[in-house]
């Protein structure tokens, strides 16, 4: 093969490290970015949190009608290339070389004007830091006392010390209390429990068996009722011996003995042929056995509950809606200055790794401003389009695709994916993530569109009016939306039923 020479004119697109980070901040969650900071101030010395509110050239608090930084343009067009792929013919073609859009970095760092000096520790004493770690040991102490809790094994094995039992059988009730699951059903057999300890031993696995039916029995009677059940069945008729004798509890018993789908199905004439009871009795036995705790163990389970703080905070302004930051997510950040004018004096063996350092910090500020500013204008642009709905709510909502937001703002529909993935809006109404306000359009009669938000909506008021003894099925449904100018097939009115949690006609028949 012949070898020679050509010249090829090529573009494409090189990510510095800092647009990399650019992009991956923008689509955290705020959980996950402060997560994010905690790790960025353990690694990075030249990073500090601020106490006091962080200002605009820092964190870009007065956004409203505020011009876009070039940095920020640089970010947002960098993005939207990446996403376009192939639409990238923005950059410039270079032969041979790879476009970045690393700035280059200064040699000497005379700040920007936002740091503040923040004096050492030691020229307020050791008093100070002796108060510090005082108050730090007093808050681990409180957060400690609020997070203690009591778990089911432990109010049972509490229980379990004011009976007056041999070693052996309050080892054998021990055991089976550690043996039971976080709603308070012992899973395993007594014979599959005994054969595990006893092994080939059959006398012994016979013995333990007859002591854990003995202990199963004192479990049975102990808080909260039903604890220690096989099955649902027998959780609930262990729930029934504690409420008052009468005919729908008796009923209710003789339920339990039944096949549990019987029950699930609401069939009251086959229940009340198997179990002898008039009809008006096991309608009155079913909302008995409504009111007991299917799972009697999970109001001890410790259960880690993640609070949702909006992002965005929309208020009613005069006639009109003020869209703003929450400044309680908002890391307060800035560059250290002493360590900063340390580095500018002493440049040496070692100053141009601590110098890159120092541009990680502000890159990092930066990448964070960026990140609420374009979280911002997302927001701005949902609420002016989705005016209707801060003002009459949900069943006023209009249809909306990432790709208006897009073109507004001159971003890419993948920009705006990431800016509304895990990112919350306060409103009047509530706290919806930014997802919630785009929705796909259904057709109406008068060739207009309807948001399938709306619809939703709409169906959720219908079954919430409907009458209890008839509920309305799939079909009455699509018909109702069709007299409010709806197309809106059965099939979509039941994806839409399911999505909000609503239950089929049958099973939300009241008795």
């Amino acid at each position: 093969m012949k070898q020679g020479l050509s010249l090829r004119v090529s573009q494409h697109l090189a990510l510095t490290p800092q647009l990399q980070q650019s992009i991956r901040l923008l689509q955290l969650s705020t959980l996950e970015l402060s997560q994010e900071v905690e790790q960025m101030l353990d690694e990075n010395p030249f990073l500090e949190v601020s106490e006091e509110t962080a200002v605009r050239e820092e964190f870009g608090l007065e956004h409203v009608n505020t011009p876009v930084s070039q940095d920020s343009r640089e970010f947002e067009s960098a993005t939207d290339s990446i996403a376009a792929g192939a639409d990238a013919t923005s950059a410039t073609a270079q032969n041979d070389a790879e476009i970045s859009a690393e700035p280059k970095l200064e040699e000497s760092w005379e700040g920007d004007g936002t740091v503040e000096t923040t004096p050492d520790d030691s020229e307020w004493g050791s008093d100070a830091p002796a108060r510090k770690n005082n108050n730090e040991e007093s808050d681990v102490e409180a957060s400690d006392l609020s997070g203690s809790h009591e778990s089911l094994q432990d109010h049972l094995h509490r229980q379990s010390l004011s009976l007056r039992l041999s070693e052996e059988d309050r080892a054998a009730l021990h055991f089976l209390i550690e043996s039971l699951n976080d709603d308070g059903y012992l899973e395993d057999s007594l014979a599959s429990l005994a054969a595990g300890l006893a092994g080939d031993d059959l006398e012994a696995a016979e013995e333990l068996e007859q002591r854990f039916a003995m202990a199963l029995k004192l479990l049975h009677h102990m808080e909260p009722a039903g604890v220690g059940a096989r099955n649902l069945a027998e959780c609930l008729g262990l729930q029934l011996l504690d409420c008052k004798d009468c005919d729908e509890t008796r009923a209710a018993m003789a339920m339990c003995k039944q096949p549990i789908e019987l029950l699930a199905k609401r069939d009251v004439k086959r229940l009340s042929h198997l179990c002898g009871f008039p009809e008006a009795v096991i309608k009155g036995a079913i909302a008995v056995i409504g009111r007991l705790d299917p799972k009697p163990g999970r109001r001890f389970v410790n259960v880690e509950r993640n609070l949702i703080v909006p992002d965005v905070i929309v208020i009613k302004s005069g006639r009109g809606f003020k869209v703003s930051l929450n400044g309680d997510v908002m890391p307060r950040l800035r560059v250290h200055d002493i360590y900063a004018n340390a580095l500018k004096q002493h440049k040496g063996q070692g100053g141009q790794a601590l110098q890159q350092r120092l541009q990680e910090a502000r890159w990092f500020i930066k990448n964070i401003q960026q990140r609420f500013d374009t979280i911002l204008r997302v927001s701005s642009a949902i609420v002016e389009r989705q005016k209707n709905f801060f003002t009459h709510g949900e069943l006023a909502m209009r249809p909306l695709v990432l790709r208006e937001i897009a073109d507004e703002l001159g971003l890419h529909e993948s920009t705006i994916s990431r800016v509304t993935t895990a990112k919350y809006m306060g409103t009047p109404f509530g706290t919806f993530e930014l997802k919630y306000f785009f929705g796909s359009a259904l057709g109406t009669e008068t060739g207009g569109n309807a948001s399938s938000t709306a619809v939703r909506a709409l169906i959720k008021q219908f079954v919430s009016s409907e009458s209890l003894k008839k509920p309305l099925s799939d079909n009455q449904i699509s018909e109702m939306l069709k007299e409010q100018g709806i197309e809106c097939a059965r099939r979509t009115v039941a994806k839409y039923r399911e999505a909000l949690r609503i239950a089929p006609a049958n099973l939300r028949k009241s008795l």
